[in-house]
């Protein structure tokens, strides 16, 4: 297969996903790699049909990878994840609407186009998360204790664009990260970017099945075959409080081999991997918590995303 791969600059290094394009390499396929935020490109040539097997994006929040992506999508090419799902993730205010309305645990969300706006947010729901609607890993993250201090963070805020309130779920300060390659689930755990442990190396962890279903239920939800969901188990249950349509996979054994096969298998149909049996802790999607079986497996196998 031919496959192009979107890769931002600030990801030109990371493991993720030069492992990847490097295991694809090595199975015998051809990746081409285009930087979108550094190269002139041809839009008419960049896009052009049948030029490659499948588009896969790995880029900021923010950055011009998308519109290339959706480029692609336009003239009918494959794209890993489906296009229209990433936009609705990628935009945090957006994938908020979107899971609330379909039954996901996400705190309430409030918009702001200006930091000023924020300030009509009742007092009641501090203390308050604010970040922009487009970040990525953890960027300019805020914790907001009081409305004094939401108005002292007004010039800090200015030019993030539009920016999300969520009211502060209180947690142990570790965030579950769950990961999902190729219909199987991943677990890990590691420390909060507003914890005090926030440096603390991430570590795989058993998968329970009420979070298993949840994370199964994102994918349906976003239309998501490759994907991670940030949770936090908080005093009412687990919520989520982000989803990425593209993580950093760290703690999934094999990574690059796993996402890897996951690529070529959405490559060879279309972008949307065959719904599969399930099997183990999770029998199929489900947005309600399943019933406690055997204890939970590492990982668990689910039906595809769309």
């Amino acid at each position: 297969m031919r496959l192009c791969f979107l890769v931002e600059e600030r990801y030109r290094h990371d493991g993720m996903p030069r492992e990847v394009i490097r295991q694809l390499s090595a199975w015998g396929h051809q990746v081409d790699v285009v930087r979108p935020g550094s190269s002139l490109l041809r839009m008419s040539d960049a896009v052009r049909a049948g030029s490659h097997d499948a588009w896969v994006l790995k880029t900021v929040s923010g950055g011009p990878g998308l519109t290339l992506l959706e480029a692609a999508a336009a003239v009918g090419l494959t794209t890993v994840n489906d296009a229209r799902s990433i936009r609705g993730v990628r935009d945090k205010a957006l994938a908020a609407a979107i899971g609330r309305s379909r039954g996901l645990p996400m705190p309430l969300t409030y918009a702001a186009a200006r930091p000023e706006v924020l300030a009509e947010i009742p007092e009641a729901e501090f203390p308050l998360v604010v970040k922009p609607a487009d970040g990525s890993s953890g960027r300019a993250v805020r914790l907001v204790p009081s409305p004094d201090r939401l108005a002292a963070l007004g010039s800090e805020l200015t030019g993030e664009g539009m920016l999300i309130a969520q009211p502060y779920v209180p947690n142990s300060g570790i965030d579950l990260k769950v990961y999902c390659v190729g219909g199987e689930l991943y677990a890990t755990e590691r420390g909060s970017p507003l914890g005090p442990d926030r440096g603390v190396r991430g570590r795989r962890v058993a998968l329970t099945p009420e979070v298993a279903a949840i994370t199964a239920e994102v994918g349906s939800v976003y239309g998501l075959d490759l994907y991670g969901v940030d949770v936090l188990l908080g005093p009412d249950g687990p919520v989520i409080v982000d989803v990425n349509d593209f993580p950093s996979f760290k703690e999934v054994p094999d990574a690059a081999a796993r996402v890897g096969r996951a690529v070529l298998e959405l490559a060879g149909t279309g972008g949307t991997r065959p719904g599969a049996a399930a099997v183990g802790a999770l029998p199929e999607p489900v947005r309600a918590p399943v019933p406690a079986p055997a204890p939970a497996p590492m990982s668990a196998t689910v039906s595809g995303g769309r």
